[in-house]
């Protein structure tokens, strides 16, 4: 039985066909040998020709193994008496003796595998209100008894290579083929405030209470994806959750869990984590600074974790792939069913191998083969890769186990046909400190005026309180010299703004297009357009540039280009100049990276895709600056809006200028100021 083993594992290298399951026969004959071996040597009812005859042949079975090992260095390496044996080899070779007439020991079941701690490298740190929380509650450490064991069950696909045909399992799927698990009725959840769970996004958090705890949730962007996260780990309780993001999206996670979780106080890790909240029900951390932060994360006690653009990790050797695996093992060896979410509407951008590393997050699989809940519902199929219906079998047991992916077309009648989503963003670095520093020279100087002009005011002219007729002078003088003088002012700030911002937007632009199909990204200013198109360009991104200073030709050339070239991924256009009288419904998604003054100029822009031709709903996604001006021009151009729309119903109000909006964030900008002074005045 060895002999003909050895030389199917022989033939198969021969061939080029290294897989898995060889490797494993291939491990499962040294093992045998090694102990046969062993054996004869020991067996004293044995003759010396008998024993001398049986090592002969044993020898020979290992001339083959050594000289097949030396073909293919992972092979090699098995052959080493520190080699870890595999489950499939253990089970295989336990396959081999019953074949051979062997009845083989009773297999033991070892305890569950203590996940051993995060070696601490350079620059790990440890927030002190960690620290601070441990101390003063001891039982909140990590309780690992409390991990589940497994009871073991007769393998019988045990030996068969199956990762391989999971993953092809999706690439054989013929239209029409289901991509999404069957999600229960929406519950009657009812959301905080005046939010609506959308029915889409309630079947999901539906599920979570009924107990699905492992979710890829692949909908497309913009279909609240960052709300149904929150809710599902509201409802499997699931707190304290850790939440790993992008950087162009933490501030905006931290806003959603205030909006959807009001009532779980949330963290966000920045920098060496100074200002992390350690008792914080949800903790934000970015992919950028997990290294500083895994250590102290895998001994935090969470009970569930949720990986945004999880196509991130696709890459299993790269760090933040590596400490977000240890940490989900980490957390599914101490909770007995923690909520794992990895959110994507990439989960593919290479090819299928990139399924690996998502799957091994949701602990679906491990290195090898499939585990848990997965690998019963492929015993439970009765099939095996040898047969033809396996295929369809197996991936149903796979998407199963929690993939969900809704399209917007598929979901129309749940979302209005144009929203705006705001995503603000933090300006970190010089870049941001400046911007910031401006604005408190700009409010200094507008204080210092009003105060000027308070102190020469006569004794019958003084108003109690703040006087919001001299705010509004203040105001328009400042407006008025940012028009005639050069230096720092609101509009140089908000071009300031822009420039910080188009690295952020444009990385934001790149992952819709990878995700979502094509793109519209509007700019102001002609340098925000150029620093978005080099980030494009260096992600190997193609795109369409349309500006004031072309040709008409050239014009509509590039928009012909972005509306026929399928590869053509991203239409980057001047706010001004592609914000009328151009067609691009190809696209459902737009990315504001730059503010217009007006409500008007900012819904032209969206309705060059939301027209008539299109299909889909259209969401527009704002770029903000937090803790910015940037931030309050926002919410004036929304309020301006709606005057804008009962002037349009009769009512007598005038649509807003831009003029408008510039003075009101002068306004309330000086305002805020000095209502913050009056204490510190009073004190």
């Amino acid at each position: 039985m060895l002999a003909r083993t050895v030389r199917e594992v022989e033939a198969a290298v021969q061939r080029g066909r290294v897989t898995p399951s060889v490797r494993a026969k291939f491990q499962a004959v040294a093992l045998m040998l090694r102990e046969e071996r062993a054996r004869v040597r020991a067996d004293a009812t044995v003759g010396d020709a008998r024993r001398s005859e049986q090592l002969k042949r044993l020898d020979g079975v290992a001339q083959i193994l050594a000289t097949t090992a030396v073909r293919d260095s992972g092979l090699l390496a098995l052959l080493a008496e520190d080699t870890v044996v595999s489950p499939e080899a253990r089970e295989l070779t336990r396959e081999l003796l019953r074949s051979a007439g062997v009845e083989p020991a009773p297999e033991e079941v070892p305890p569950p595998e203590i996940p051993a701690p995060f070696a601490p490298p350079e620059r790990r740190a440890v927030p002190q209100s960690v620290i601070s929380r441990q101390l003063a509650n001891p039982f909140l450490a990590p309780d690992f008894s409390a991990a589940p064991v497994r009871p073991s069950r007769p393998r019988r696909l045990a030996g068969w290579e199956l990762l391989n045909p999971l993953l092809s399992s999706f690439e054989r799927a013929g239209d029409g083929a289901p991509a999404c698990m069957a999600l229960p009725a929406p519950t009657s959840l009812r959301a905080p405030g005046d939010l609506q769970l959308m029915p889409h996004q309630g079947a999901l958090v539906a599920a979570a209470a009924a107990g699905h705890r492992t979710f890829l949730l692949a909908d497309e962007p913009g279909l609240g994806k960052t709300a149904q996260a929150l809710l599902a780990a509201e409802a499997a309780n699931a707190f304290p959750l850790l939440v790993v993001v992008p950087n162009v999206v933490k501030t905006n996670w931290a806003r959603e869990a205030g909006r959807w979780t009001p009532h779980r106080p949330a963290t966000v890790v920045q920098g060496d984590g100074n200002a992390v909240d350690g008792f914080a029900d949800i903790v934000i951390v970015n992919y950028e600074v997990l290294d500083r932060h895994v250590g102290w994360l895998g001994t935090f006690g969470f009970r569930g974790m949720v990986v945004d653009e999880a196509h991130y990790i696709k890459n299993k050797t790269s760090q933040r792939s590596q400490h977000v695996l240890q940490l989900s093992e980490r957390i599914r060896a101490r909770t007995p069913r923690p909520l794992l979410m990895a959110l994507t509407g990439t989960p593919l951008i290479n090819d299928i191998d990139d399924f690996r590393a998502i799957w091994q997050f949701l602990g679906w699989i491990d290195e090898s083969q499939p585990l848990g809940e997965l690998m019963d519902a492929l015993e439970d199929t009765g099939l095996t890769p040898a047969d033809p219906g396996f295929y369809p079998a197996a991936r149903q047991c796979v998407i199963d186990r929690g993939i969900v992916r809704r399209r917007k077309v598929d979901v129309a009648a749940d979302i209005p046909a144009r929203r705006i989503a705001d995503l603000p963003v933090e300006l970190d670095g010089p870049a941001g400190r400046s911007i910031r520093a401006a604005e408190r020279d700009l409010v200094a100087r507008m204080v210092s005026r009003y105060e000027r002009a308070l102190a020469g005011r006569a004794d019958g002219d003084a108003v109690e309180g703040i006087d919001p007729e001299l705010v509004r002078r203040v105001a328009r003088a400042e407006l008025k010299d940012a028009t005639t003088t050069t230096g720092e002012n609101v509009f140089s700030m908000m071009r300031r703004i822009g420039r910080a911002k188009a690295g952020l937007a444009a990385d934001y632009t790149a992952q819709l297009a990878r995700s979502a199909g094509k793109v519209v990204f509007f700019a102001k200013h002609v340098d925000v357009m150029d620093a978005a198109e080099d980030a494009f360009a260096q992600a190997g991104i193609r795109f369409s540039s349309i500006r004031g200073d072309q040709t008409p030709s050239v014009r509509q050339k590039n928009i012909d280009a972005f509306v026929t070239d399928p590869e053509v991924a991203i239409a980057v256009c001047s706010l001004t100049a592609a914000g009328v009288g151009i067609n691009l419904q190809v696209a459902s998604n737009i990315v504001l990276a730059e503010l217009s003054w007006t409500d008007a100029e900012q819904t032209q822009a969206i309705d060059r895709s939301h027209r008539i031709g299109q299909t889909e709903p259209v969401t527009a996604w704002r770029i903000l600056a937090a803790q910015t001006i940037d931030a309050r021009i926002a919410e004036l151009i929304d309020s301006k809006a709606g005057l804008a729309a009962r002037a349009l119903d009769g009512s007598p109000v005038e649509a807003a200028e831009a003029t408008d909006v510039q003075l009101e964030a002068l306004v309330g900008l000086l305002t805020d100021a000095l209502r913050e002074a009056a204490p510190l005045a009073a004190s």
